[in-house]
């Protein structure tokens, strides 16, 4: 009888400890959106405290309903002192995977180029967001590649997108950065295919204004100050 009685109780106690364990995992987030003014719906993803963008940005308006300029022609692109996108190579067909490149001007504008309550994230909070995948303060505060594996957290995996070997890539942040190349400052385009290159809110310069890059031969991510006048994709962050 006393043997029933301990068997009864271990089931019970186990059935707890079981109960206890699966409640204290975190549930599986919902599949959250944003849709910018023209319609264009972009799904997000919560990475520590902060809310990002999936999607780079394929706005053509500002957020008053101001058409921002598409700029093709190689001379004028680099001359440029105001906002201004383009799709890559001048072909919209690269669009719907890899949205379209602005010019730091177009980021900067007081009319915002991000959907309402988001805007885009300034060199601080792009640190924010390495620190919480593992990068250290010191390391974040570099230039130049940083960090071990941080950038393969959040590109993309495979090789659809990415050229082989897509070094690190596991995307475990769920924030899937493809590699849409980049207009350089004399119009012409590169990259794409190999290479993520997004822009903060965050001036270094007159000249110059913070990015960041992952690169297929890399699980690192690189900072650095380039020309505004250069065209990269865009994500966004969520207002606090």
């Amino acid at each position: 009888m006393k043997s029933w009685r301990c068997l009864i109780y271990l089931t019970m106690l186990m059935s707890a400890l079981f109960l206890s364990c699966k409640d204290d995992k975190p549930n599986t987030p919902e599949v959250t959106t944003v849709t910018d003014i023209d319609g264009n719906v972009y799904e997000t993803v919560l990475i520590g405290t902060q809310t990002w963008t999936v999607e780079n940005l394929k706005v053509i308006h500002y957020r008053n309903g101001d058409a921002i300029p598409i700029v093709t022609v190689d001379t004028d692109w680099s001359n440029l002192t105001s906002g201004a996108y383009c799709n890559y190579d001048n072909d919209a067909r690269y669009v719907a995977n890899y949205g379209r490149l602005y010019n730091w001007h177009a980021v900067n504008d007081s009319r915002g180029i991000a959907p309402e309550g988001w805007h885009v994230p300034t060199d601080a909070e792009w640190k924010q967001m390495e620190m919480c995948l593992g990068m250290s303060q010191s390391q974040a505060d570099l230039t130049g590649w940083r960090g071990t594996n941080e950038g393969g957290k959040i590109k993309g995996t495979g090789t659809d997108h990415w050229t082989s070997p897509n070094t690190g890539a596991t995307d475990e942040s769920g924030f899937t950065c493809l590699p849409a190349g980049h207009r350089k400052l004399d119009g012409d385009y590169g990259a794409a295919g190999t290479d993520a290159l997004l822009w903060s809110a965050t001036g270094q310069s007159d000249e110059l204004a913070w990015r960041r890059n992952l690169s297929y031969g890399s699980a690192q991510i690189y900072r650095l100050a380039s020309d505004k006048e250069e065209g990269y994709s865009v994500r966004c962050v969520k207002d606090n």
